[in-house]
């Protein structure tokens, strides 16, 4: 018997959606929904907005088509802008890669087009060709602090080109836009990183830049805590334990 809150927090995301697994799996979705909709989103206190912003940036890091789909539909039923959706997706190409995140932007805007969503959206580009590269490097900086010094000072020297992509196209090209607050914009990549697995190097540095930006520990652990239910248990424990490596418990 699912709970009335997973009903309620169900339908907030789709309304008079009738699930097709609900009628072919019922104790699944029993279970699933009572745990997704009901005891996960008791534990913290996330807003509903940023929740289905997080889910759906772990269900590219996925490849989960199906359940990202979902959550762009989700997305829009509570108020996350088109704009918004499209930001965690051309921000998925540097860390995801675009071959796995094409099929993301056709489906996206298909959704669009279904929503009656004009496009192309208001470009939220700050850089230029001419300026992606300092002004990636500062934002690198104001995240990551003297470690980009660093990483630059240590590259070798047939490696360094990498670091300058990393500086422009990255961050110049790609963090630096409009659409989502750089705070927002850590989550999102922490949120990728989770889910695709194998990344905990990189999960160490972002929880480290997620801090810097203002993203407590608290607010990480609320993080994981809902992607658990999409990413799985052993994603979100090697994610939970560069945590604890990151920001001890007090």
């Amino acid at each position: 018997m699912l709970t009335s809150d997973a009903i309620k927090n169900h339908d907030q995301l789709w309304p008079d959606y009738q699930s097709k697994a609900k009628n072919t799996d019922p104790d699944l979705i029993e279970v699933f929904d009572n745990f997704a909709f009901d005891e996960v989103i008791k534990q913290d206190t996330m807003g509903t907005k940023v929740r289905v912003m997080m889910i759906m940036a772990s269900t590219i890091g996925c490849q989960a088509f199906t359940e990202y789909k979902m959550f762009v539909n989700a997305a829009l039923n509570v108020g996350i802008t088109a704009i918004e959706i499209k930001e965690v997706l051309y921000q998925s190409v540097p860390y995801v890669g675009i071959s796995k995140v094409i099929d993301f932007i056709y489906a996206t805007n298909a959704i669009f087009e279904e929503r009656n969503i004009v496009q192309p959206l208001e470009s939220q580009s700050t850089t230029t060709i001419e300026t992606r590269f300092e002004k990636g490097l500062a934002l690198q900086k104001e995240i990551f602090g003297n470690r980009i010094d660093d990483m630059y000072k240590n590259s070798p020297k047939d490696l360094l080109h990498i670091q300058k992509y990393l500086s422009a196209n990255c961050f110049g090209d790609y963090v630096s836009r409009n659409g989502l607050d750089v705070k927002t914009r850590e989550m999102v990549t922490l949120s990728f990183l989770i889910a695709m697995g194998g990344t905990e190097s990189q999960i160490k540095g972002h929880i480290t830049g997620n801090v810097t930006v203002g993203n407590d520990r608290q607010t990480l652990i609320n993080l994981m805590t809902q992607l658990l239910p999409y990413v799985g248990y052993p994603r979100t424990l090697n994610a939970i334990n560069c945590l604890n490596e990151i920001i001890p418990v007090k």
